[in-house]
């Protein structure tokens, strides 16, 4: 199961008390104060890591709190700092306050970390409390309490390339044929109901990762269908591969739908149609997709593009478009805003 949102409470652990204690030793009749001081309590603390690829844990496990600290005791005893709770998350998870709806962290690359939720400081004891005109405190403070809250995790999944296109174009045959990924592939829309990742290994020991976004429809930047939902985990891919089913096979425009494609997502995120790209004519072994092919050139929508004619059912000219993707890849040297 895909999970791209979930909500969960975290609370920081409550610091421990300090404690109130006078020495009590044979033949020290005035020993004085010794209570210790409570130890802190334990953060939670969420990290990104490569292993998860969805926030499915969270679904039923939805409450984290860290350690509270142990309490002090006599002879000067401080608790020791209680232990921290870690979160496992997907990079690329945004963080909000999920009852403000306030913006708290962007987690976009693996190796982040970030505290939460901070534990409570420990209580001090009376030892702390000793002066030259109090000599024997009685007065000792109790642990603050750990930060409570509910925070929202929205994973905006990360990827060199993302596939766009209405249903039915193509896009998971093509992403089962060039990667390891095994997406559903059948004859009729929406076979994809979540986003997938493939990755591409070349013989330089590079990787290049593609993101078979699910279908797009008209209104999408309104929500409309799964609009949101699906457009979000394009925000982070630094090329866009527009699929385009020449064979009309739903009975769409092929000019059509690309002006209808770069609309939805200029619509949802200023700039996001400008992001490098290519138009992959796909189909192109049915009988009417050389027409619409000539159609799409003469249109004019694909100035100074790259346009690369497949049929990815067939297996053809697959290696000239992952050629063209590694080349557009290689010369992005400096990571861009978006990413």
């Amino acid at each position: 199961m895909f999970v791209d949102k979930a909500i969960i409470t975290v609370k920081g652990g409550n610091g421990g008390n300090g404690c109130c204690s006078f020495r009590r030793e044979k033949f020290v009749p005035k020993g004085g104060p010794d209570g210790g001081d409570g130890g802190s309590g334990g953060n939670v603390i969420i990290e990104t890591t490569q292993s998860e690829q969805s926030l499915v844990s969270y679904v039923y496990n939805r409450h984290f709190r860290g350690d509270d600290g142990p309490h002090g005791k006599g002879k000067t005893l401080h608790g020791r700092r209680a232990k921290d709770t870690i979160i496992k998350v997907p990079a690329g998870t945004v963080i909000t306050n999920a009852d403000t709806k306030e913006f708290i962290v962007d987690l976009s690359r693996p190796g982040m970390s970030f505290v939460i939720a901070h534990g409570g400081k420990g209580g001090r004891g009376n030892a702390r409390f000793a002066s030259s005109v109090n000599r024997a405190p009685r007065q000792c403070e109790e642990g603050e309490l750990g930060e409570e809250f509910r925070v929202e995790l929205e994973l905006k999944m990360i990827a060199d390339v993302g596939l766009v296109g209405f249903p039915n174009a193509g896009k998971s045959t093509l992403l089962g044929r060039v990667s390891h990924a095994q997406p559903k592939v059948a004859a009729y829309p929406f076979t994809t109901l979540h986003p997938v990742i493939g990755t591409i290994d070349f013989p330089d020991f590079s990787k290049m990762t593609i993101a078979d976004i699910p279908g797009l429809i008209d209104g999408a930047h309104d929500n409309i269908g799964l609009g949101h939902s699906f457009l979000r985990h394009i925000e982070r891919t630094r090329i866009l591969v527009y699929m385009l089913d020449m064979g009309a096979v739903d009975g769409r425009c092929p000019c059509s739908d690309l002006e209808h494609l770069r609309n939805e997502l200029e619509l949802y995120m200023k700039g996001l149609s400008g992001r490098p790209c290519v138009i992959v004519a796909n189909k192109m072994d049915l009988e009417q997709s050389k027409e619409n092919l000539e159609l799409l050139m003469a249109s004019g929508l694909v100035t100074n593009l790259d346009v690369i004619p497949i049929s990815a059912a067939t297996d053809e000219d697959e290696n000239k478009l992952i050629a063209k993707l590694k080349q557009m890849l290689d010369k992005e040297t400096a990571t861009p805003d978006y990413y």
